[in-house]
């Protein structure tokens, strides 16, 4: 069902789309609602879950506007929609962080897992916060976590001190992206969630 190519979508898809209303900038399309869409139809996470706008996102207007011209994009296209999908909803929940803070501190992101594999979403992810996000050299924390508890228990591990001096950095990706291009990208996605949540 995704298999035009990367070149520029022909006429025909073209038309689909203006057809449902969406602009004559297909590449804007791209860069621009189709990310914010699927990002949204993804699942809205904390600190913004609500079953409601997930359903909407799922069975309604989301889902009927990807209908409309989900057979012109690409899995490059709908792989970059999900990873920065994670980015925006990574800040919101920062946001919400800092709000019960009380301050606007700035630090350092620490992450882990299968996903900080991926050069692209780290940078994408230090840009989109305005803040360095350090990936370790072992990203499997929780397994790593998992043996440490079991060797702290059988009396084979060093306290929580020790294994906490174990982390090791392995690469620091530091924003490069400028802040108003940072901050009209955030605009852009939260104006999205906010359309989503009206439903």
């Amino acid at each position: 069902r995704h298999s035009l190519p990367v070149r520029e979508l022909p006429a025909a898809a073209r038309a689909q789309l203006l057809r449902h209303g969406w602009p004559g900038n297909v590449r804007e399309l791209q860069n621009a609602a189709q990310r914010f869409a699927l990002g949204l139809e993804l699942g809205l996470q904390d600190p913004l879950a609500s079953p409601a706008a997930q359903q909407a996102a799922a069975n309604g207007g989301l889902s009927q506007q990807v209908d409309a011209y989900e057979r012109a994009l690409i899995a490059a296209e709908l792989a970059r929609a999900a990873l920065e999908s994670v980015g925006y909803q990574t800040r919101d929940l920062l946001e919400a962080m800092r709000a019960d803070w009380g301050t606007a501190a700035q630090g350092v992101l620490r992450v882990d897992g299968g996903m900080t594999a991926s050069d692209w979403a780290m940078q994408f992810l230090a840009d989109i916060l305005g803040a360095p996000v350090d990936r370790p050299k072992v990203t499997e924390t929780t397994a790593l976590g998992a043996a440490w508890l079991a060797g702290y228990r059988a009396g084979v591990c060093g306290g929580p001190d020790a294994f906490a001096k174990s982390w090791a950095l392995e690469r620091r990706f530091s924003p490069v992206m400028a802040e108003p291009e940072r901050t009209a990208r955030y605009g852009r996605w939260q104006r999205a969630v906010a359309a989503t949540m009206s439903f």
